[in-house]
């Protein structure tokens, strides 16, 4: 296995250019295990640890800037304002030890459908940021994925960054699993209100062969929302419950060991339920606090 170990952006690239099969390593969390367990041999390994321009983040108009290798806990420990759904998530990755390594690059490029990060990107449609020998561009979140394990990235580009609008209004995430730290999500939901544009976000995890969002989820909840933004009431049960369904009708789920079809549908109606019931009541104490 041959490694390499680029010490800026430029040299990275190049090497990803000459060596198109060769696998990004930063964090390690999932690449390593896989190695370790003997289920990928990659023919070689490009360390992108000493490639400062992957770490941290900046704010331009209106937006973030989230490098691929920012650490999960740096997220929460500095973003929690600017990005509430991502943030909380990102408390929900793994140990410490993992959130100290883990990112949402890695997230991103492993392209797992469980990702816990990928859910609120999908809430507030954020982009991808990947880079060539050829140059930059950026991928809508919604068309990045393309099946389980697999996203829109080319042969030789590398993740760099990812785009989100800083957050205008509140935002949350939720999931189940068979225990209650260091697990895979059964399933996952995040929802992001968006009172500026009177929208509302929506994401799935580990319920489809992608993450997804719920459309029809999202516009129904639009509607009802449409006179109640400058001036919020308490939303009826019907509407919570109405919410929940449309959440649970949009997975493709599956039985596997961590759980079946019927209960994923069933746990993202409570956990569509229970982030609305949060989201709607940060939102009705923030218009009472003006």
């Amino acid at each position: 296995m041959e490694f390499f170990r680029p010490t800026s952006l430029s040299d990275a690239c190049r090497l990803k250019s000459e060596h198109p099969d060769a696998v990004p390593l930063c964090g390690g969390t999932d690449v390593m295990v896989d190695i370790n367990f003997d289920r990928h041999r990659p023919e070689s390994l490009l360390d992108l640890t000493a490639v400062p321009e992957l770490f941290g983040w900046s704010r331009y108009d209106g937006h973030l800037r989230i490098g691929a290798a920012m650490p999960y806990t740096a997220i929460i420990a500095e973003l929690s304002a600017e990005a509430p759904g991502l943030a909380i998530a990102s408390r929900t990755v793994g140990s410490p030890q993992i959130r100290n390594r883990a990112s949402v690059g890695g997230n991103l490029g492993s392209a797992s459908p469980a990702g816990d990060a990928l859910p609120p990107l999908l809430a507030v449609d954020a982009e991808v940021e990947a880079i060539s020998a050829a140059g930059t561009r950026r991928i809508p979140i919604h068309e990045f994925f393309l099946g389980p394990k697999r996203n829109a990235l080319r042969p030789d580009e590398l993740i760099t960054a990812v785009h989100l609008p800083v957050a205008r209004g509140p935002q949350q995430f939720a999931k189940v699993g068979t225990r209650n730290a260091m697990v895979i999500a059964v399933c996952s939901f995040s929802l992001a209100l968006h009172p500026d544009a009177g929208r509302v976000g929506t994401g799935i995890g580990s319920a489809a062969p992608t993450p997804l969002p719920a459309r029809k989820a999202e516009t129904f909840l639009a509607g009802e929302l449409t006179d109640r933004w400058a001036e919020p009431t308490d939303l009826s049960e019907d509407v919570v419950r109405r919410f929940g369904e449309l959440v649970a009708a949009a997975a493709v789920p599956i039985d596997d060991v961590r759980g079946t079809a019927a209960y994923r549908r069933h746990a993202l109606s409570v956990l569509a339920r229970r982030t609305l019931t949060w989201t709607w009541a940060d939102h009705i104490q923030r218009m009472g606090q003006r």
